[in-house]
């Protein structure tokens, strides 16, 4: 079974119900799993300013979710991405866990991850 990894922007169009139909109901299945989220999600996520019934939400969410810290491979990977790739810290480190925990990153930010050709991306707005 493969796993997933849900990028911050997609936990935003999910909480805003902006995903199509075949979006929503992937990740639906894909966080009645269990959600794995990169430690640079949840401080994202943790970062928004909103209304205290949003962040309680959120809050849930998170608890529910498991949540994937920088571990030395993760740092060396995103270390590696940042040289070769260009990409911003964030984006690297969420690329980097992905890539050392063998999962699928769950974006709709493609043209960032694009370059990083052995990541495999899945893009919610596209199914």
């Amino acid at each position: 079974m493969e796993k997933y990894l849900i990028d911050t922007n997609v936990i935003s169009d999910y909480f805003c119900a902006s995903l199509p139909k075949n979006g929503l109901n992937f990740l639906d299945s894909v966080i009645d799993m269990v959600p794995f989220l990169s430690v640079i999600t949840e401080i994202e996520l943790l970062s928004w300013r909103t209304r205290t019934e949003t962040e309680l939400i959120i809050k849930e969410f998170i608890s529910d979710s498991v949540i994937l810290e920088l571990s030395e491979d993760v740092v060396y990977r995103c270390i590696d991405i940042r040289r070769n790739k260009l990409l911003k810290i964030p984006d690297a480190i969420i690329a980097a866990t992905a890539l050392c925990h063998n999962m699928i990153l769950i974006t709709n930010n493609e043209k960032d991850f694009r370059n990083i050709q052995e990541l495999r991306i899945l893009n919610p707005f596209k199914l």
